[in-house]
């Protein structure tokens, strides 16, 4: 635990460290990748060139020093921490390199302000956080293990099953090697990924786009423009390529109530919301399931809703295209707007509302929700990246 000396400093220090977090970001991957490479592969690349991963990084640390005297108001964020770890199987002594890397980048980036009292006092602080980590992290892999079909760390799958679901996205059915159970998920949770291209190691996390069925999983990947890992599976993983999987984590799963449930996807945002519709048509709570694409050619899993939809009369689908071809069919043409919103918006009390797809896509879709009287405490939605800001 901080003393009260500690906290009075983090806090007097704070404003400078916020003021200066995104440079500290930036100067602190570099310096780490350089010193321990072996770390690269945690994390996703093509994030720390956009500069996702360090802002993130940023406004996680500066919510941490804000709020070093109240950390139960932290809550939710040190969870999705803790089952994004989970999912890359970070392990205790990782700790201790980022910590390293990060007081140095500190020092490095605010120089002579950074007294033997404010290092003494940041250290304290980010070995706090670590602990907290370590011991919630720890509690989990131990959970996940004890499960029917559980595991700790990596284990191998081999793809049984590849299926193209539009002219974009590609699912994959994973069965494990050795031929046992897989435990159960939450749906709208995903599967952490480990994964050899090209002599290098990588990580990834894929939502499960499918429900619990104890015998194996199944993820789909929408390919990306120089995306590495997607253009991998797309066009090179086969039937029977092996993998080593991790088991499945995630936040983003259904909270408790008996209201309508909105659905609201863009794109390859389906995945996780797929599991999620069918777990609450289940337990008997009406779903209006809204889905925008750009056309009816990268528009997938119509057919799987479609039949849904006639066997649950709690279902009702809208597919909203931006730019239909002459052979499509939506429901609407254009974008998801407020208007177009108020009128799927369900009147009855206890709505929540879950949001996926590209951050353009839920920034607009969240105001709109926002602005029509949705509680903030009623929405929730997923990041297929680092958390970042919803404006």
């Amino acid at each position: 635990m901080l003393t009260p000396a500690q906290i009075a400093v983090v806090k007097a220090t704070a404003p400078v460290v916020a003021a200066n977090a995104n440079r500290i970001t930036g100067t602190f991957y570099p310096l780490m990748f350089e010193r321990f490479p072996e770390v690269r592969a945690v994390f996703n690349q093509s994030h720390q060139r956009g500069g996702a991963q360090p802002e993130a990084l940023a406004n996680a640390i500066i919510a941490y020093a804000s709020n070093i005297d109240r950390l139960e108001v932290l809550g939710p964020a040190v969870e999705g921490i803790v089952q994004k770890h989970v999912s890359l199987n970070i392990t205790p002594d990782q700790y201790g390199i980022v910590g390293a890397c990060l007081m140095e980048a500190i020092g490095r980036v605010l120089g002579d302000a950074v007294t033997a009292e404010v290092a003494d006092a940041w250290g304290a602080a980010y070995w706090q956080l670590a602990r907290l980590l370590i011991a919630a992290e720890e509690a989990e892999y131990a959970r996940k293990a004890a499960l029917t079909g559980g595991w700790r760390g990596a284990r191998r799958f081999r793809i049984a099953g590849k299926t193209a679901e539009s002219a974009v996205i590609t699912s994959f059915r994973l069965e494990p090697v050795d031929g046992g159970r897989v435990m159960d998920f939450l749906p709208g949770q995903y599967l952490g990924l480990k994964l050899a291209i090209g002599g290098e190691t990588v990580h990834r996390n894929y939502s499960l786009s499918a429900s619990p069925n104890g015998r194996d999983y199944r993820i789909s990947v929408k390919r990306e423009a120089q995306g590495l890992v997607s253009g991998f599976l797309h066009d090179r993983a086969r039937v029977g390529d092996e993998l080593e999987v991790y088991p499945p984590a995630g936040e983003f799963v259904l909270r408790e109530g008996d209201g309508p449930l909105l659905l609201i996807t863009g794109g390859v945002g389906q995945t996780p919301a797929l599991p999620l519709a069918e777990q609450a048509l289940a337990a008997g709570r009406k779903v209006v399931y809204v889905h925008a694409a750009i056309n009816g050619s990268v528009h997938a899993f119509r057919n799987h809703l479609d039949d849904l939809a006639g066997r649950h009369a709690g279902l009702t689908t809208v597919y909203c295209y931006a730019e239909p071809e002459t052979t499509d069919q939506p429901h609407l043409t254009g974008l998801l707007d407020r208007e177009r919103l108020a009128a799927l918006l369900p009147r009855e009390p206890g709505v929540a509302a879950y949001v996926v797809g590209p951050k353009p896509f839920m920034t607009a879709v969240i105001g709109a929700l926002t602005a029509l009287g949705l509680p903030a405490s009623a929405i929730f939605h997923e990041f297929f990246g680092p958390k970042e800001a919803i404006a």
